[in-house]
């Protein structure tokens, strides 16, 4: 008796510290333990009338114990002073589980059964755990029933040590190695005590007791050892969504709301609730969902779901929150459809009627409301459940806000209000991709507004790199990676590879996402060494060749590719708006080449380009533009035609000579004219000449009886070839070829020449018209005209009120003849000119025209307003008349 009272003081202050061996402490369960506590001499009384050899109580035994239990409570009213034994039990243990109390391996109160400690003493119900979080343990107790403790303070600590090897054990239980926390503790006499836990120490052992303080009383509990990573209760699954599936089913699916390093089981419990049927169920899944088959419409199911470590020691979490699923009247399966263009797709239905469900036979399907399928798209699949079929479909149209067909199942006389809804879109989308003049990478680019009417979809380019080249007929590969695709201002997605393989197929397409299923355009193949556009030619340079005139290109081809290239050269006239010429250059070994172009004298622009010779790839950019220089590319096609005056008295043979030309065009020059050189040819003096630099006149003294000039032009290459002579003579200056000459004016800014000649046996070369204002001191005006014309038409201005004096001269070769001079027109000039059939040839066709316009007016008016129009001058010949409403008269006769 003194050794088991010293067993039981040892056992209520220091219980821990005594113990030796880890396997004294208790092993904590997933489920659910008891931790009991009665007075020392409780167990005595047990002792003295209990067999040391019994092992098992039977019936008769609890009997016997609860009878003196209940007849033993003498000793309650001082618990102060008493001892208590505490130990651990559980549904599982019918005995109590504590430590030695002897060196004979026999265990204290080793028969008594869990009865006695629910009718005497303190008991709590405890269950610890491991949140789903990973980071925290938490013990939770509550009293097992009412007890004379619940009117005091209840205080609960918990003193743990997490020891990081097993050969540190017994170090850790020395006195002073636990660490301690003060637990929760609410009016109820519930209590929870966290114990944090890193996470690299999950599959530790942790060693803990509790300390209990009620009314003055200290509960210390026996030793207890758990690793963390086997009492998991992971957090209550989350997400609980019900979907009627493609076959009719419904689907339960969930996801956990942590993350275990473990894979989990689910429970699943369910309710359903029919006009037809009433059933509860309960199933165990490893996956994150459930099919319920056989689903009726107008049913109801409330879901609840709760998960556990699938192998291995865990503990069920929480019940989610329940949900509930009603079926409609009419359940289409499946409700909504997302495919491609082209594809086949079928909806199945299930009609229900007040509550009846339709034949299958009897279900027509309609689209929209406004077409009616046909039936030879109809299959039965069952008494109640119809199926229609959609062959080869085209892009859905939006209609307003309606982005899908709706498909409508219906009775053979009513309609149903819920529909199914078909989205078809077309996912040929072009990927088109360009590698770089460095072949560093490659740019793929594709359609931001392929799918707009898919509302909530996400498109994705994907993409898969064979070893070498590509496939003939590119696939989808299982396997398969992302590719990042920004948005750009024009409208495409980009996506940039690099670095790249030159020779690899990289297949792409995209992928289309929605909650409704996803799609794949039809995948491309592109090898980046057949995509590459190359940088533009360097060095570009271009001029007009000197002497031969044409326009030379030269350029540098780019280092990459190696591959041959073709090049097009594009030209025109420098502007704002350049009319481009395009020329093609497919020698892959010239770096030049020369154009004709029309005109020598401007600035052209010049661009260059290139591409691989063999058709693959892009043509670069067009290099930057490069301008030619005017400059004189040969010398003039001709020397300036002129004329001359002569001053100085016509009886001497000296007199002044003054030679006129106008400056050449650019086009004669080529391309310009630096000076002009008069030559001189005489009988007596020679040749000789004069630089009149770029003056338009020179004068010189006639003396000869003869005296020929010639006028050069001259730029920086070297003077015309191709010029004009004139040879003044005495002698030819009195030969008269001209017969008549006669001038009639046309309007305003035309006179008509006319003349006649006689005839001579000298070769004339051309004529010389020259004209000018008597009235003004106005140079004379001149024109050089072929010697086969004998009328002429002078376009300058002219003033009817002012006399003009025009000269004709023959040039022959021997020199100047004597001119033919008339002067100004008058009005009997005029009325001549309008009767000289061979000098208007239209002006009669005029008439004519007037004459038989005005004979068809005479016909049709009165003879008095015929006789009227007659003598009507034209307003527009005589000023008097202008102002006048002759209509108005007419009207008065």
């Amino acid at each position: 008796m003194t050794c088991q009272k010293i067993c039981v003081v040892l056992l209520h202050w220091e219980f821990l510290y005594v113990i030796t061996a880890f396997n004294l402490a208790y092993p904590i369960t997933p489920w659910r333990f008891k931790l009991s506590c009665m007075p020392a001499n409780a167990t005595e009384i047990l002792s003295a009338g209990i067999s040391k050899n019994a092992s098992r109580l039977d019936g008769h035994y609890e009997a016997v114990v609860e009878a003196k239990f209940n007849s033993s409570s003498a000793y309650l009213p001082n618990l102060s002073q008493t001892n208590f034994h505490c130990c651990f039990w559980s549904e599982q243990e019918k005995n109590c589980s504590g430590p030695e109390d002897s060196t004979d391996g026999s265990t204290f109160v080793s028969a008594v059964n869990s009865l006695v400690f629910q009718h005497l003493g303190a008991n709590w119900n405890i269950q610890c755990w491991m949140k789903g979080d990973l980071k925290l343990f938490i013990c939770y107790m509550e009293p097992l029933f009412k007890n004379s403790f619940k009117n005091y303070d209840l205080k609960v600590h918990l003193f743990y040590v997490l020891p990081e090897v097993t050969e540190d054990l017994p170090l850790a239980l020395q006195k002073g190695s636990f660490q301690i926390v003060q637990c929760i503790c609410s009016v109820h006499e519930c209590c929870e005590c966290h114990v944090p836990v890193p996470l690299a120490k999950l599959n530790y052992t942790l060693l803990m007791y509790l300390k209990i303080t009620s009314a003055g009383v200290t509960f210390q509990s026996p030793l207890m050892s758990v690793q963390p990573i086997n009492v998991v209760k992971p957090d209550p699954p989350v997400g609980l969504h019900m979907e009627i599936t493609d076959n009719g089913d419904l689907k339960v699916s969930w996801y956990s709301s942590t993350s275990v390093p473990f894979p989990l089981q689910y429970q699943v419990k369910y309710t359903e609730n029919s006009t037809t049927v009433m059933r509860e169920a309960d199933e165990i899944v490893s996956a994150t969902s459930l099919l319920v088959e056989s689903v009726l419409p107008g049913s109801s199911y409330e879901i609840q779901v709760r998960g556990k470590r699938l192998d291995g020691p865990g503990i069920w979490s929480d019940w989610s929150t329940p949900r509930v699923f009603i079926t409609q009247d009419v359940i289409y399966f499946p409700p909504k459809i997302l495919t491609s263009v082209g594809s086949n797709v079928s909806f199945h239905c299930i009609y229900k009627n007040e509550n009846k469900i339709i034949s299958a036979k009897k279900i027509v399907w309609w689209m929209n409301l406004a077409e009616k399928i046909p039936q030879s798209q109809y299959h039965v699949v069952s008494d109640h459940v119809s199926k229609v079929t959609f062959p080869n479909l085209k892009a859905t149209k939006p209609r307003g806000k309606f982005t899908y067909d709706a498909v409508y199942c219906c009775n053979e006389h009513e309609c149903h209000h819920r529909y199914a809804e078909l989205y078809v879109i077309d996912v040929n989308i072009n990927i088109s991709c360009e590698t770089d003049g460095y072949l560093t990478k490659m740019t793929c680019r594709w359609p931001a507004n392929t799918v707009q009417s898919l509302v909530g979809s996400t498109l994705h380019l994907r993409y898969h790199r064979s070893s070498l080249y590509c496939s003939d007929i590119p696939s989808i590969h299982p396997i398969s990676e992302p590719k990042d695709c920004h948005l750009q201002r024009d409208g495409f997605y980009e996506c940039i590879f690099q670095p790249i393989f030159l020779l690899s197929g990289y297949t792409m397409w995209i992928r289309i996402n929605h909650s409704l299923g996803s799609l794949d355009s039809t995948p491309t193949c592109v090898l980046p060494d057949s995509v590459v556009k190359p940088l533009p030619p360097s060095s570009v340079k271009a001029e007009i060749t000197v002497n031969i005139g044409l326009l030379k290109v030269s350029w540098e081809k780019p280092v990459f590719p190696e591959n041959n290239l073709q090049f097009q050269i594009r030209y025109g006239l420098s502007g704002k708006e350049i009319q481009w010429k395009v020329h093609e250059v497919n020698d892959a070994k010239s770096k030049s080449a020369s154009l004709p172009v029309p005109d020598l004298c401007v600035v052209y622009a010049v661009q260059v380009r290139c591409k691989r010779l063999d058709g693959l790839g892009y043509w670069s950019n067009w290099s930057s533009p490069v301008y030619t220089v005017v400059m004189d590319v040969k010398v003039p096609i001709k020397g300036p035609e002129f004329w001359r005056t002569i001053n100085g008295d016509i009886t001497k043979k000296e007199r002044n000579v003054t030679l006129l030309w106008k400056p050449l065009m650019k086009n004669d020059s080529l391309c310009s004219v630096r000076r002009y050189v008069v030559k001189h040819h005489t009988s007596h003096n020679g040749t000789w000449s004069e630089d009149v630099g770029n003056h338009t006149k020179s004068t010189f003294l006639w003396t000869e009886q003869a005296h020929t000039v010639t006028v050069l032009a001259i730029n920086s290459i070297g003077a015309s070839f191709e010029n004009f002579n004139l040879t003044f003579s005495w002698p030819m200056s009195k030969v008269n070829l001209m017969q008549s000459l006669s001038a009639y004016p046309l309007n305003s800014s035309c006179v008509i020449l006319s003349w006649m000649l006689s005839p001579s046996d000298y070769h004339l070369m051309y004529f010389i018209i020259e004209w000018k204002n008597l009235n003004e001191d106005d140079e004379i005006k001149w024109l050089r005209i072929p010697s086969n014309v004998k009328k002429y038409y002078i376009h300058d201005h002219f003033i009817p009120i002012e006399k003009y004096q025009f000269s004709l001269y023959p040039v022959f070769m021997e020199g100047v003849g004597k001119p033919k001079i008339t002067t100004s027109f008058t009005q009997d000039d005029i009325e001549k000119h309008q009767n000289d059939a061979d000098l208007y040839v239209i002006v009669p066709i005029i008439i004519s025209s007037s004459v038989l316009l005005l004979g068809t007016l005479l016909i049709s008016h009165q003879r008095m307003k015929k006789l009227f129009w007659e003598d009507v001058p034209n307003p527009k010949n005589c000023s008097w008349a202008q102002g006048l409403n002759f209509q108005k008269r007419t009207d008065i006769l």
